[in-house]
């Protein structure tokens, strides 16, 4: 589970991870300048931020029933939130990209974006100050995956007053220098309204939850000059602190309604959610050019790529159920809002 989480965070990241090992795919995405990375990576990452933030809001809660003084559950589940069609594509021309870089072909300016097709995107170049088209020339990724996943493994524990207390968390632990670190922390509490007295009132419980998620990410990048040397009048730069940050943090508010049938509670929950992402590409990189007669140098630019934004906004309705076999539970759900989602997953406790 552990180092699914962390493959889900790299995928984001697989024009730089994929190619900086061959030390030349990073080099061109940044050549055109930090700020034309950052923007054509944020629009190609943005199905993966949205649908990940949908996941870190989804499975959190099953029933508005609360648990009993130390009673508890141990449940693992999946998340899959489907990237609408309006966001498996991106303009490249609508983006915001300096005038030193544009599609090497007019025509063919729309990219595929994480959660698009498996094609090559549009080849873009890159022109020099005066305008003029350099021989410098590199191919958009590919999309990967149309629906996003996001696992989780929770423990929740019923407190006194009628409110549950649910936990989330990974410490931070490596997967290896190829794929990278990945920690996890979530907290969310649920109160439930009718029970006790009002439970022989009213025929249903009915709960309010808080949820919240923060999940963070660090892997090491290894982009060298080769055997390029400093471009004259410059020193050489030091490379060793190349690495990537990125965080993820999901919140939602819930109401939910619940009505227990023998081993059968279906469930609705109306809230709001939100969910942001931040994601930094750190240290010194070289961009390499060969001058003609005198070989291979490169100049150096630092910390190209930083991308801060709130992915997700608005309100989500969940319909599922819970099904309990004595102290052995299955879950599933669905949700509405910009990436409608499912959720699934199994359990145990009492």
């Amino acid at each position: 589970m552990k180092k699914l989480y962390t493959v889900i965070m790299a995928a984001v990241l697989l024009v730089v991870v994929q190619h900086a090992k061959a030390q030349s795919g990073f080099d061109q995405l940044i050549k055109s300048s930090p700020g034309d990375a950052t923007k054509l990576m944020q629009a190609y990452a943005e199905p993966l931020f949205r649908g990940f933030g949908t996941g870190l809001n989804s499975g959190w809660n099953n029933t508005a029933k609360t648990k009993g003084l130390l009673h508890f559950d141990l449940r693992i589940t999946a998340s899959g939130a489907f990237v609408p069609s309006s966001d498996k594509t991106f303009d490249v021309t609508q983006i915001g990209l300096s005038s030193h870089l544009r599609p090497d072909n007019a025509a063919l300016k729309i990219a595929p974006t994480f959660g698009g097709d498996n094609v090559d995107g549009p080849v873009m170049r890159l022109y020099d100050d005066n305008g003029n088209a350099t021989t410098t020339t590199f191919t958009l990724p590919k999309g990967i995956i149309s629906v996003v996943p996001a696992p989780s493994i929770q423990l929740t524990v019923g407190l006194i007053a009628n409110t549950d207390l649910t936990i989330r968390t990974i410490p931070t632990i490596s997967v290896g220098t190829d794929v990278g670190s990945i920690g996890m922390f979530g907290f969310g509490l649920k109160h439930n309204f009718m029970a006790g007295g009002a439970a022989s009132v009213v025929p249903f419980d009915l709960a309010l939850a808080f949820n919240y998620n923060r999940i963070s990410y660090t892997k090491t990048l290894s982009v060298t000059p080769g055997t390029a040397a400093p471009a004259p009048g410059t020193t050489a730069a030091d490379f060793s602190t190349q690495h990537i940050d990125a965080a993820f943090k999901g919140i939602n508010v819930q109401a939910i309604i619940s009505k227990k049938l023998l081993f059968f509670t279906p469930f609705l929950a109306v809230g709001y959610q939100t969910a942001s992402s931040d994601l930094s590409v750190m240290g010194n990189f070289p961009i390499t050019s060969t001058v003609p007669g005198q070989g291979a140098f490169y100049t150096t630019i630092s910390n190209p790529v930083s991308i801060s934004e709130t992915s997700v906004t608005g309100m989500r309705a969940d319909l599922g159920f819970q099904l309990e076999l004595g102290f052995f539970k299955i879950y599933a759900s669905g949700s509405t809002g910009k990436y409608a989602s499912v959720n699934g997953g199994i359990g145990f406790g009492f």
